[in-house]
């Protein structure tokens, strides 16, 4: 007889929005066992499985830690209150969760009190006093639960009444994803084997109970911020004549492990989460031109290209080649380029695999007896996708009349032991090699976006933003193949300048401050607790392109300093970056040459 052996969750702490799949472990009348769904539709000797959701609602309301989303609040910022914040973002579990977020936190009552006048001492009664007497908030250490507010959340219709507790059915269906109602309530799922003649349940039920549902946590927007002027650009100009452009090292899920990042509650780690917490994060930015790297190729065909796809992206895809990748086709990742089809259209696509380029390299260069050795050293199954769009704007020039703005468009992800400095120089070099021929065929804007896993003053950051390589550079030391002599090779005639050392050169200190004065790039791209510096750039030819804006770099404090990457606010160990680019008109450029 058909029956149900095991429920299970891959995680009990449920999130607005990520949908809950729960593992449901059956047992065939022939014995077998098996994971498979057995619906109305197709029963078993007459049996099948039905599922209900419920969500659990107290006569007791709480509400939840706007820091720690898990946990129950039992305090709240009156500062929040009278600033008249959204009343999730006042609530605190502990006195050491308030106390250790409130550098953070004060930063809500600064920007609240700007948004509304200049009124000095209201500012000092909502968040001065705390620094010394901790007196903005609203305690309630003796463990009972906050008011969650008065607004009736559910229907006047009751499903189930055990003591304190009422029941309402949500879902009917195996899976259920949480939505605004259900936060700070339990959910329980059900599972039943049912009569497909009579309708009514064999056995008994096995059910399930999630902790509370939470929040998705949602991080400080971060703003575009014009360095061509002195305002502050709330939102991406769409205008003819202007493009932009993001880069994003999304953290593939094989390697968004609680090994690696055991400090991240296991639930932000989870796949359901990060991708819905992503989507919303790049969507957002609205940029013309996504590059993804360490996209999934599974989570490319089955997410990214099919989400995006909504909103009105068209998708191109390189995955890593698998000579040293021993896993599932399905879960090796790639670089993913996305573009808005009302912004550009596609000419062409070039595939850049460094293991072929290893391989002709040994063959021309490396003498039989080594070759197995060098192939070893080089092949690392890294990749870089070049796409050629066609500008659906103008400059609104004379001189562009009738004549097509082509823009090129490299997006890379380069090999990541920090060992291998020659690897990742070669593959920098010979990927700038590949963009010199296409740029000596055409009169065409470069963009070399991606995660160069370099360091600024390494040299494969040197040979970007500089053209060349210093003889005497520290990193040329290190090349026991030989493919880096001679060292006259390591230049190149692109006129590439990075994006954000735009920020050095404006008037906004607080944007200078997360900059690198001896290298002009940004602080950190990403922040573990075991690293944090510049591995991500976006590059430009500034002879044909002019950065208009650019959104605006975290600094630690943003991350809160009890938190590194990936958290619950952020979902990779990277942050994005996004430039907005204006073509210069061709005349001009020609003057310049």
């Amino acid at each position: 007889m058909l029956s149900v052996l095991r429920v299970h969750l891959p995680s009990d702490i449920p999130i607005v929005g990520c949908e809950l799949s729960p593992y449901v472990l059956i047992r065939h009348p022939d014995k077998t066992v098996s994971t498979e769904d057995v619906p109305e539709s197709l029963p078993i000797e007459g049996l099948f499985l039905r599922y209900k959701w419920y969500r659990i609602q107290s006569d007791k309301k709480v509400a939840i830690c706007s820091v720690h989303p898990s946990e129950q609040a039992t305090l709240q910022c009156l500062g929040c209150v009278k600033a008249k914040l959204p009343i999730a973002k006042s609530y605190h579990c502990t006195t050491k969760c308030f106390s250790d977020a409130w550098q953070h936190h004060r930063v809500l009552h600064e920007r609240a009190a700007s948004a509304v006048n200049e009124n000095g001492n209201e500012e000092e009664d909502i968040y001065g006093r705390f620094n010394n007497t901790a007196s903005g908030m609203n305690n309630n250490t003796n463990g009972q639960a906050v008011a969650n507010g008065t607004t009736p959340l559910y229907p006047a219709v009751v499903a189930q009444r055990n003591g304190s507790e009422t029941w309402f059915e949500v879902g009917r269906s195996k899976t259920y994803t949480p939505t605004a109602e259900d936060i700070g309530h339990v959910l329980k799922f059900e599972c039943v084997v049912v009569d497909a003649e009579t309708k009514s349940p064999v056995g008994q039920a096995n059910t399930i109970l999630t902790s509370r549902v939470i929040p998705a946590p949602s991080p400080s927007p971060r703003r575009l911020i014009s360095v061509t002027n002195a305002d502050l650009a709330g939102h991406l100009d769409t205008s003819s004549g202007t493009f932009s452009v993001l880069s994003y090292n999304v953290l593939c899920d094989s390697y968004a492990t609680s090994d690696l990042y055991g400090y991240c509650p296991s639930w932000a780690l989870s796949w359901p989460y990060r991708r819905q917490n992503l989507l919303r994060e790049i969507v957002g930015y609205l940029a013309d031109v996504v590059c993804l790297q360490e996209v999934q190729s599974d989570h490319f065909e089955e997410f990214f290209a099919p989400e995006l796809d909504k909103h009105g992206y068209q998708a191109l895809f390189k995955r890593r080649t698998a000579e040293v990748y021993n896993g599932s086709n399905q879960t090796i990742d790639g670089c993913a380029t996305f573009f808005r089809r009302n912004r550009f259209s596609h000419v062409k696509k070039y595939e850049v695999e460094f293991n072929k380029a290893a391989q002709s390299l040994t063959d021309a260069l490396v003498p039989n007896a080594q070759k197995k050795t060098a192939l070893n050293r080089l092949v690392k199954d890294n990749v870089a996708l070049i796409v050629v769009l066609e500008a659906k704007f103008s400059n609104q020039g004379a001189d562009t009349l009738g004549k097509r703005q082509l823009v090129c468009v490299a997006n890379t992800h380069v090999n990541v032991q920090h060992e291998l400095k020659d690897v990742k120089l070669w593959q920098v070099h010979t990927l700038i090699k590949g963009l010199e021929k296409i740029a000596a065929s055409a009169d065409i804007p470069m963009l070399v976006c991606g995660d160069f896993n370099s360091v600024p003053g390494s040299a494969p950051h040197a040979l970007l933003a500089i053209g060349k390589v210093d003889p005497m550079h520290p990193d040329l030391a290190v090349d026991p193949l030989g493919i880096l002599r001679p060292d006259t090779k390591l230049t190149h005639t692109l006129p590439l300048v990075s994006a954000y050392s735009s920020f050095a050169r404006s008037g906004y200190e607080q944007q200078k401050k997360r900059v690198d004065p001896n290298t002009n790039e940004p602080l950190f791209t990403s922040c573990t607790r075991d690293f944090i510096g510049t591995l991500d750039y976006i590059f430009y030819s500034a002879d044909s392109l002019t950065v208009e804006s650019l959104l605006e770099l975290l600094d630690e404090d943003s991350l809160r300093k009890d938190t590194a990457l990936p958290s619950p606010e952020w979902s990779s160990d990277h942050i994005a970056l996004l430039a907005e680019f204006r073509c210069k008109p061709r005349i001009r450029r020609q003057i310049e040459r």
